[in-house]
């Protein structure tokens, strides 16, 4: 098995961890913004999963879960922005790292309609907690330019790990479903 592609992009995404290790850098809106969803544990595995998971679907589904994802993960955030907040918010955005660890774990390949209603569900709840968390200081703009910028590179992640993989490894996929579900009981619980 070739390692150097997912090692690749695990590196470029976690370059812009780098940034914080130089002061003035603390209220960039985009800098912030693509920390959000790498450095948040239920915003990385949600947004890996919804990769792995396309990886699973067939036709058109490939590409409809992830820009479903990002489009209402924006409008999510445009609320969040505004103030506005679901109830049980947390509870959400928790409960979608176990249901899209499961959908992984079980290769689920429902209708298109009802994936892409659950993977807008998941988006909203994901997008207003990235809006309620802008930074002081930070411009939204740039905040949400980079949280779309860093939870699209995460989805694509998820896709290109799974599509690289042999066929004979294609558990390893189900296998990573598994523990984003186990990680997700476990923010439920806590």
């Amino acid at each position: 098995m070739n390692l150097r592609t997912p090692l690749a992009v695990t590196t470029l995404l976690l370059a812009p961890a780098l940034a914080f290790a130089h002061p003035g850098h603390e209220h960039s809106g985009l800098v912030s913004g693509i920390a959000h969803p790498v450095l948040g544990l239920d915003h990385l595995l949600a947004m890996l999963a919804v990769g792995l998971w396309a990886a699973q679907q067939q036709g058109s589904a490939r590409l409809a879960l992830p820009l479903s994802f990002v489009a209402a993960m924006l409008l999510g955030s445009l609320l969040g922005f505004a103030g506005i907040e679901l109830p049980l918010m947390e509870t959400g955005i928790a409960g979608s790292v176990l249901a899209l660890g499961l959908l992984v774990a079980l290769a689920v390949r429902p209708v298109l309609p009802l994936a892409l209603g659950l993977t807008t569900l998941f988006a909203l709840a994901h997008g207003m907690a990235h809006g309620l968390e802008l930074p002081d200081l930070a411009s939204p703009w740039a905040y949400a330019a980079g949280f779309i910028l860093a939870t699209a590179a995460l989805h694509a992640a998820g896709y290109g790990l799974a599509r690289s993989l042999p066929l004979a490894a294609a558990s390893l996929v189900r296998v990573a479903g598994l523990v984003s579900a186990v990680a997700g009981a476990w923010m439920l619980a806590s």
